[in-house]
Order: structure tokens, then C-alpha cells, then sequence
């Protein structure tokens, strides 16, 4: 069943910036720590950015300062803004919540090329 639906990703150059979008369907949503995840061909899915119920966020290394996790709970949606993407960031990025299963859902293609 489709939980969350993601949009907004895309082509972007280097330098530039572009917000993704997660929009959750049903209710509790405000209740549930969410995180951005993505997956490059050939390698492991990653998490880009959590953020609990309460609003605090973690960012690994690889996009901290560049990435920006936020949710705005009355309209059931999680955003990642991202500032300065690189190539290295380009893969298909999902939303989950963080203690959630691991059911996946299409994802939004994010290419970061000049």
C-alpha cells in the first residue's frame, strides 16, 4: 500500500538547489520521526536527513550544511531542501519513517549534472 508519495526531484545542476517533497497519507503523521533516504546504482540505501516528532535533525556527514530536513504536520508533509547539490548526491531518494518497516515506495529521481 502507498504510504507516502515523493516529488519534486529532478535534474539540477551543481550550485543549484532544488525541494523534495513526501506527502503522507492518513493521520498520526505528527507523531512519527521521518527520514529521507536514497540509493545510488551499486550502492547501499543511505539516510540524507531524520527528524523526530519534536523537530530535532540529523544529517550525515556526506550532506551536512548542504541538506535542510523539514515538516510542516498540518499538511502531512516532509520536505529536504537541497542547497549545493553535487554529483555524488544524484540517486533515487525515498521518505520513510525512521522506525518503519522497509517498504519502500517509487521514489524521486534526484540528477545533480551540469
Amino acid at each position: 500500500q502507498v504510504q507516502f508519495v515523493e516529488s519534486g526531484g529532478g535534474l539540477v545542476q551543481p550550485g543549484g538547489s532544488l525541494r523534495l517533497s513526501c506527502a503522507a497519507s492518513g493521520s498520526g503523521f505528527s507523531s512519527l520521526a521521518m527520514g529521507w533516504y536514497r540509493q545510488a546504482p551499486g550502492k547501499q540505501r543511505e539516510p540524507v536527513a531524520t527528524i523526530s516528532s519534536g523537530g530535532s535533525t540529523y544529517y550525515p556527514d556526506s550532506v551536512k550544511g548542504r541538506f535542510t530536513i523539514s515538516r510542516d504536520n498540518a499538511k502531512n508533509t516532509l520536505y529536504l531542501q537541497m542547497s549545493s547539490p553535487k554529483p555524488e548526491d544524484t540517486g533515487v531518494y525515498y521518505c520513510k519513517v525512521v522506525t518503519g518497516p522497509n517498504y519502500w515506495g517509487q521514489g524521486t529521481q534526484v540528477t545533480v549534472s551540469s
